[in-house]
């Protein structure tokens, strides 16, 4: 039998992971500092939020209702307002007024009795890890199934199935290429095919339906992708699913490090996928990709933080005896082979570069890091941390006493994409000692001062995890 699940024993649903149920608006946040006037848009964040407390199991980051967190900015003044996703699981909660889905690890759904016949015995939908507009549509993402769409003022409009060119969905880490338009996505699967990419062209239609990757035989977990002008790139960590094991109480997921990590590079014109491969790494996140030259044989450079295992579904000890960092691969698609250089082995997570460089050569990387000044959870971070490609070196702001999420690019209005130091990182914040949150934005060209302003959030925000800044301009 497993054994009995406790959630007030669970780490990520205490302090500043905690889940909130109130959906509140804020008209006018309280700012220390001021707000640049450069700033006119809605910066929005997602993130793992169970509306009732969990049933069975609760696994993060992979578990919980998504719950979108959005800092409206105009005029040097800002709002606040969340809103839940309400996806149908989520709604026949509400109605039952308790949790009837448990955990992706206990396998607990509900029957017809509970909650009618289209809704027995599936999954519940969570497009809680990632939010991303394209083509007019604003869209919550899960990890691999279809996304639901929001408004402008984050209400939910329903499950996005691009016309039905996409009935499975896709997983919450697409890339949208900033000179073509085109948004590029890939799935993962139980069953065949396991692995699929498309790509929806800069007006919201599905220009490429679902493609099999070949040479994918076996159910994997690959939670992000990298895009250059040429490939889509893809990491495959031996990160294998197990059903039978979580039938019988064990983990859904099994890593492998006998397997090794490939790296699949799909050519955009739909050519046959080239094959790298090494010794086993884990990634949950890269940071950008780019071709290095003409020619279908030219390098692919891809930068990424890497993890020595897999970190999550293992032991809370497994989690804490993972070592990683910011490192680059050199990808010879020729030879298939690659080649990994650490560029900074501090505790990171959650990079980003300005968007406008995506599948471009990048030259600054924004992460959440760990200072080792106090006790963090596993995906809890106390600084921000800037690496420079041009010169090897980082610059850090110390968040004290904050925990902060991840680092998000505002460019200036009208500069140019190579302008990376044109613009304000902005991210959520919560004290550890007293629940308060903060919208904090922080200067590009000179990120280690800190904080030019700090917008108090009324309520508190949970740590979560993927956002993005939407410019009212466009």
């Amino acid at each position: 039998m497993p054994p009995r699940f406790d959630p007030a024993r669970v780490p990520h649903l205490l302090g500043s992971f905690a889940p909130v149920s109130e959906e509140v608006d804020v008209a006018d946040l309280e700012v220390t500092g001021e707000l640049p006037d450069t700033l006119d848009g809605l910066y929005v964040r997602n993130g793992p939020n169970p509306r009732f407390t969990p049933i069975g199991s609760y696994l993060y980051p992979i578990d919980g209702d998504g719950m979108l967190h959005g800092v409206w900015i105009s005029g040097g003044r800002s709002r606040y307002r969340n809103r839940f996703v309400r996806t149908p699981a989520l709604l026949a909660e509400e109605r039952a007024g308790r949790a009837l889905w448990g955990g992706v690890e206990s396998m607990i759904m509900p029957d017809a009795d509970q909650v009618g016949p289209e809704l027995a015995g599936t999954f519940r939908d969570m497009p809680d890890i990632n939010v991303v507009r394209h083509a007019g549509r604003l869209l919550a993402l899960a990890e691999s199934a279809c996304p639901f769409r929001v408004d402008g003022e984050l209400a939910t409009l329903g499950r996005e199935g691009f016309g039905g060119a996409l009935p499975a969905g896709i997983t919450a880490h697409p890339k949208i290429d900033p000179v073509t338009g085109e948004m590029v996505v890939f799935c993962y699967g139980l069953e065949p095919p396991y692995l699929t990419w498309s790509v929806i062209d800069r007006h919201g239609a599905v220009s490429r339906g679902p493609t099999s990757v070949d040479g994918v035989d076996e159910p994997m977990m690959i939670h992000d992708m990298a895009l250059t002008g040429r490939y889509a790139v893809l990491v495959l960590a031996p990160a294998f699913f197990d059903l039978a094991a979580a039938m019988s109480g064990g983990s859904f997921l099994a890593w492998r490090p006998e397997r090794g990590t490939r790296v699949a590079l799909i050519p955009r014109d739909g050519g046959p996928v080239r094959w790298a491969a090494d010794e086993a790494f884990w990634t949950w996140h890269t940071v950008n990709a780019y071709d290095d030259g003409p020619g279908a044989d030219a390098p692919v450079v891809l930068d990424y933080v890497q993890w020595s295992r897999l970190t999550v579904g293992g032991s809370e000890e497994d989690t804490d005896q993972a070592t990683g960092g910011l490192v680059r691969a050199r990808i010879d698609p020729a030879a298939g082979s690659m080649v990994r250089t650490p560029l900074d082995d501090s505790r990171v997570e959650f990079p980003r570069v300005d968007d406008r460089r995506i599948g471009r050569r990048h030259r600054y990387v924004a992460l959440a890091t760990d200072t080792g000044r106090t006790d963090l959870l596993p995906g809890e971070y106390d600084a921000v941390r800037w690496y420079d490609n041009e010169t090897g070196t980082s610059r850090v702001w110390s968040a004290g006493d904050l925990s902060v999420g991840e680092p998000v690019f505002a460019p200036e209005p009208g500069s140019e994409p190579g302008s990376e130091e044109g613009g304000h990182w902005l991210t959520f914040a919560t004290d550890r000692t007293d629940g308060s949150s903060w919208f904090l934005v922080i200067p590009a060209e000179d990120p280690a001062s800190g904080p030019v302003a700090r917008a108090r959030i009324p309520v508190r925000v949970p740590l979560g995890l993927h956002g993005c800044w939407l410019p009212t301009e466009e």
